[in-house]
């Protein structure tokens, strides 16, 4: 209502006090007269207009013409400008009475049923601007029902769409949010508009983690919604537990079939396990000690899995092995090129090695070996290698039958060894014999061209004797 609406109503009142209370006429642009409260032209209805009253108690009065002739004009007992008998008010007093009723009684005469209409006429003009108002602020309101996470109320409303309805309720809505119908919609009386805020759902599903977003207030809610099949699964919260803003964990292990090969026999179960060690003794195969399985049994049992369980026997043994020794080669000038001298034998070292057995359903795998530990040292080999050139010849030795004799001594071997193992070589020296020749070590670890040169050294000093049954081929 408009502050012009309120000036109005009191502009009309103002009238109708000053005339009520005994103060003169008001006249407005009409030249009608607004009648006081208490002062009503017709005694039966004090709410008439004053021409109506005036005309029905005297007729109007022609142009021109004075008052009609009645109980006020004068014509009989106590009328006209006289004095009233038995009065006892002051002439002057009487004089100005009958002066201003005279004044009242000309106005009623002259007053016009147009000009009353006039005066009605801004009260009809503020009324219908008040009821057009009215009807327009009517229209733009709505009732609408608006729900907020299944909390519902009835409301009224000026927004146009939801956006509008939700930015005046104070509903803030994010990404993950649903609100229903979409928010750029329309809104008319009688609508429903639906808010259901999102939660962050930690959900472990057979295994897997996922970060998902629901707007269901319960854990069934959010089952289906996620598509997520529970029956015969195993949930780690009730499926009528709510679900806060701040979200839940959840975790979710769905019923799988689950094949078991253990000691000959197969079973087949449905289980939600968590683990295929739970899902073995769901079958009734229990593992003993080092039994295993052919996946990991902490490992999640998948759908149409076949679990084979392994019976393994573990066992410890201990064996001895060589350590091979080394040999060291030096090279010597003072024997000939061609013989390598052993200065010092080798000897092999002694290691003994702990290996970790296992036999896997019967079967005996490939022994692992754990730790060892040497209980003899090897001892390297000394070697002396001849750089010294081999002689040409030896005078008085170059042309016998050398050849022949060996044949004969060793089969033409340089490495040949008698059965006692005293002689050796092509010519089967004894060692001291060969020693004396200048010779170094064994004659049968020497090269055949030494071996020859030191039997014709003999052969200067003794002859054939050192070989009595062969030593005629010398000369054959």
């Amino acid at each position: 209502m408009s502050r012009s609406q309120y000036e109005t109503f009191e502009a009309y009142g103002l009238y109708g006090a000053r005339d009520g209370y005994g103060a003169p006429p008001v006249t407005g642009v009409h030249d009608a007269v607004t009648q006081g409260y208490g002062v009503a032209a017709h005694a039966g209805d004090t709410y008439r207009p004053a021409y109506e009253a005036s005309a029905e108690s005297e007729p109007e009065a022609l142009p021109g013409t004075g008052p009609r002739p009645g109980p006020e004009s004068g014509s009989g007992p106590g009328s006209g400008s006289g004095p009233v008998s038995g009065s006892t008010a002051e002439p002057g007093a009487r004089a100005g009475a009958g002066r201003r009723g005279a004044r009242r009684r000309k106005t009623r005469y002259i007053q016009r049923p147009d000009s009353a209409v006039r005066r009605l006429l801004p009260q009809a003009l503020v009324v219908a601007f008040l009821a057009g108002g009215t009807t327009a602020f009517l229209a733009k309101d709505k009732a609408v029902e608006l729900t907020v996470d299944g909390r519902p109320r009835v409301l009224h409303t000026f927004a146009d769409d939801v956006t509008e309805l939700l930015s005046d309720e104070g509903v803030r809505v994010g990404a993950h949010d649903m609100v229903a119908p979409a928010a750029d919609a329309a809104l008319a009386s009688g609508d429903e508009v639906a808010v259901r805020y999102g939660r962050p759902v930690r959900l472990t599903l057979d295994g897997r983690q996922h970060e998902v977003w629901t707007t269901a207030r319960t854990v069934d809610g959010a089952l289906t919604q996620l598509g997520v099949r529970a029956e015969g699964a195993y949930l780690s919260a009730s499926r009528s537990r709510n679900i806060g803003r701040t979200g839940l964990a959840l975790d979710v292990r769905t019923e799988r079939t689950v094949t078991i090969l253990a000691d000959g026999r197969t079973r087949t179960i449905r289980t939600n396990a968590a683990t295929v060690r739970e899902a073995v003794e769901e079958a009734g195969v229990t593992l003993h000690g080092q039994d295993t399985t052919s996946v990991p049994p902490a490992g999640f049992p998948r759908d149409g899995q076949t679990v084979t369980v392994l019976r393994v026997t573990d066992g410890r043994e201990v064996r001895e092995e060589i350590i091979p020794f080394k040999v060291r080669r030096t090279p010597d000038p003072t024997v000939f090129q061609g013989t390598e001298v052993v200065e010092r034998i080798g000897r092999p070292g002694l290691r003994r090695v702990s290996y970790h057995l296992r036999t896997v359903n019967g079967v005996r795998q490939k022994p692992r070996r754990e730790r060892d530990d040497v209980v003899r040292e090897p001892r390297t080999q000394l070697v002396k290698v001849g750089t010294k050139p081999h002689p040409d010849s030896v005078k008085g030795a170059d042309g016998l039958n050398w050849h022949g004799l060996a044949a004969c001594e060793s089969g033409g071997r340089p490495g040949a060894v008698d059965p006692s193992g005293t002689y050796g070589g092509l010519y089967q020296f004894d060692t001291h014999t060969w020693h004396s020749l200048g010779g170094r070590g064994r004659p049968q670890d020497a090269p055949a061209e030494e071996q020859t040169f030191r039997a014709k050294k003999l052969y200067t000093k003794r002859g054939s004797t050192p070989w009595p049954h062969c030593g005629a081929r010398l000369h054959g």
